[in-house]
């Protein structure tokens, strides 16, 4: 017993000395693990040098292979492979692929040649973002400048999503690449644009060069190394020790410009450092050039311009022949006795050669200009649908067939200036005419050429079935609403009577601020009036109407909407942090307009601009627009949710008139709609005709709540591995 309290008198000791000292044993603890931190990270450094080694070791150390790539279980792999792209006319490109794959192989890398005939870039080149792979582009210059055949589908997609606003400056960000461009100097003013452009329209999009650009010269005479093949083997011979110091883990050397090893500036890189203009500067400093990565993404420094010095010898052009053009028309003043109208016409031929002035400066990047003040563009759903990956929200809900449907407008004027224009408000805005007045008949013609041109440009390309392609052919559906105000132009009745007589359906959208244009209005398939917000405060905020009147405009628009006879349509789009929050407003607007449908869409994030404040945070998710539209439908008893198309994050709202025997018909039956149309004529307007008469059933696939979420089955869907880059149309 004894022994057994002596033991637990010095137990309680113990415990009490180390209570009392808790705070020396809290610092040697604190002590201890810091120490062990620091022995971690010292032995990871220490082992990190060991594997990989620095650019000036000797490459014939143990830790690598032969070849310089580093041995893929010593460390992580930096470059996965390298993807060869050629577009070759007479077979020199593609001889120089096989001469680099080769090359490559021997390096012990995957190595793959591609036939930019063969080759999807729309889903290719994003994947590549990731992939880890080297994209080495062999291209050459055919006919005045032009790519060859076999690589026009594959120039026209880059130079378009470069250009295009609503695809992001990062889109390409990751990708990383070399361009070699096969060229004859003879040819002074189109010596290698081919591959000038591709290294540019990359580079816009924020993909990465590994090295600067190279050129051959099928002109033995002006050829540095005196031939195109010797050209060809000095620049592989630099990728490939490029390529090596990659596979090494290597960084780049600096960020200044660097020549013979010495940094001249510690600066950003410049543009001219890393896309060397061509002539005598970049012949002479070939040799001696250093290796180096950039993309726009790193060379914009954080500012919303994506503007390439290559770029502004082009730009300055442009804008020169925009001023002369501008003081040619403008000073192009026929002389005329009656008083006041030369001031008059002086004014619309400033005012037309300023929209000149914006098309030839490639505002408008897709477009196709008719006449003086109309336009037409290719969708991206026509693009889609071709290929059979699925048509737009309209196929869904209204039956039409996306890949035979013709983007179009009469006017590229607009009244208002919506914060989520995905045109960056660079159409001209007006609340009257000003422009020469183009004829409907000439407008429609030019419009139908130049969108049959841009189909016919599918030919060939990789995914487009070719029934759809010759279906396409043949326009079935016009939707006015590429962008301006269609209403605006004076002869739109005119113009909306020959589309019915070929046969065109017409889908016409107007922005709510010409309300006697709407009543004058002849039947259209379907009239749209955009529904931005549903209070003067946050229209305001939201479209930036150039009407002082613009609530009453808007509010009498909408009454001059409810006298229509056919079928009428609420657009709304939703702005998070906007107008979600208007949900009583928003069903007493319905009840003043009485649409017979209503579609709520989710805004579409168009990049950043200068003016609009919008982010992608503004914009909702699908459960969030279909939360909006559940909670609308509760105080619109008339209206059930019809239909939804996941894939545009929108969905339809139909009246119960539209519900037949518990069937909804949403769909338009486009045969019944042209007989009516054409039974109207003939009876000089005193036959009339009603939304019910040319109704179709909508199928089970297209209806809200089926598994399908809106996409039909006949197609294939289509997602990308990163979703965060896609980009919505219409």
């Amino acid at each position: 017993l004894d022994v057994s309290m002596d033991m637990w008198s010095y137990f309680h000791t113990c415990l009490v000395s180390i209570w009392l000292h808790r705070f020396y044993i809290y610092s040697a603890v604190a002590l201890g693990i810091s120490l062990w931190i620091v022995i971690q990270f010292t032995t990871t450094r220490t082992k990190r040098k060991v594997t990989e080694p620095s650019p000036s070791s000797p490459e014939g150390t143990s830790d690598k292979l032969g070849n310089g790539c580093a041995p893929r279980q010593a460390q992580g792999i930096h470059v996965a492979g390298v993807k060869i792209f050629y577009g070759s006319q007479t077979g020199t490109a593609k001889r120089f692929a096989k001469s680099l794959a080769e090359a490559v192989f021997s390096l012990d890398l995957p190595v793959e040649i591609i036939n930019m005939e063969d080759y999807d870039p729309e889903d290719g080149l994003v994947e590549e973002t990731s992939s880890r792979n080297i994209c080495v582009f062999l291209v050459a210059t055919y006919t005045e400048g032009q790519p060859p055949e076999s690589a026009v589908w594959f120039c026209k997609w880059l130079e378009e999503a470069a250009n295009d606003f609503r695809v992001g400056k990062s889109f390409l960000q990751g990708l990383r690449y070399a361009v070699f461009g096969l060229g004859n100097s003879a040819y002074v003013d189109h010596y290698n644009t081919v591959g000038r452009k591709i290294d540019r329209w990359l580079w816009m999009l924020s993909a990465s060069r590994i090295m600067a650009r190279a050129e051959g010269d099928c002109n033995v005479a002006q050829s540095k190394h005196g031939s195109i093949e010797a050209d060809f083997e000095a620049w592989k011979d630099k990728f490939l020790t490029r390529l090596q110091a990659l596979c090494r883990g290597e960084k780049k050397p600096c960020r200044g410009k660097c020549k013979k090893g010495k940094c001249k500036s510690s600066g950003r890189q410049s543009k001219e450092s890393s896309d060397r203009e061509h002539g005598t500067s970049e012949q002479d400093n070939t040799e001696a050039e250093e290796f180096f990565e950039t993309s726009s993404e790193e060379e914009a420094g954080g500012t919303d311009s994506v503007i390439d010095v290559e770029d502004l010898g082009n730009i300055m052009g442009r804008m020169k022949e925009a001023k002369v053009l501008l003081l040619e028309r403008v000073w192009n003043v026929h002389s005329v006795n009656h008083s006041g109208y030369h001031l008059v016409y002086f004014v619309c031929q400033f005012l037309q050669a300023k929209l000149s002035c914006l098309m030839i400066c490639a505002l408008f990047s897709g477009y196709k200009l008719i006449g003086s003040h109309s336009g037409v563009k290719l969708c991206r759903w026509t693009k889609s649908m071709l290929r059979g990956r699925g048509g737009c929200y309209k196929h869904t809900f209204y039956g039409i067939e996306s890949h035979r449907c013709m983007e179009a407008t009469p006017s590229l004027a607009c009244a208002n200036k919506c914060v989520f224009c995905w045109r960056h408000h660079t159409n001209p805005v007006g609340t009257e005419w000003h422009w020469r007045m183009d004829q409907p008949e000439e407008i429609l013609q030019e419009a139908l050429e130049k969108h049959q041109n841009m189909i016919r440009q599918f030919k060939g390309v990789s995914g487009v079935k070719a029934a759809r392609l010759e279906e396409a052919l043949a326009v079935k559906h016009c939707a006015l609403s590429l962008v301006g105000e269609p209403i605006m132009y004076p002869h739109i009745n005119h113009l909306v009577r020959l589309l019915h007589q070929q046969g065109i359906s017409t889908f016409l959208v107007t922005n709510a601020q010409f309300p006697e244009e709407i009543r004058r209005l002849e039947p259209v398939t379907q009239l749209y009036v955009s529904v931005d917000a549903s209070t003067k405060e946050s229209l305001k905020r939201i479209d930036r109407p150039l009407f002082k009147d613009f609530w009453q405009r808007f509010l009498d628009s909408l009454k001059a909407l409810a006298e229509k006879q056919q079928r009428t349509v609420y657009r709304l789009t939703l702005v998070k942090a906007w107008n979600v929050d208007e949900l009583k407003a928003y069903a007493d607007l319905i009840s003043l307009g009485k649409p017979d449908f209503i579609e709520v869409k989710g805004v579409t994030y168009c990049g950043e601009s200068s003016a609009s404040s919008l982010t992608m945070a503004n914009v909702p998710w699908h459960g969030e627009v279909l939360s909006f539209v559940q909670e609308l439908a509760r105080l619109l008893p008339d209206y059930g949710i019809a239909c939804e198309h996941e894939h545009s994050n929108c969905l339809l709202l139909a009246h119960s008139k539209f519900q037949v025997d518990g069937e909804w018909r949403t769909w338009i039956d486009y045969g019944r709609f042209q007989e009516l149309v054409r039974e109207r004529e003939r009876s000089g307007g005193a036959r009339t005709f009603t939304a019910a008469e040319y109704t179709a059933r909508t199928p089970p696939w297209a209806l809200f709540g089926a598994k399908e979420r809106g996409f039909d089955p006949l197609d294939v869907r289509f997602q990308r591995k990163n979703k965060a880059r896609d980009t919505s149309g219409c």
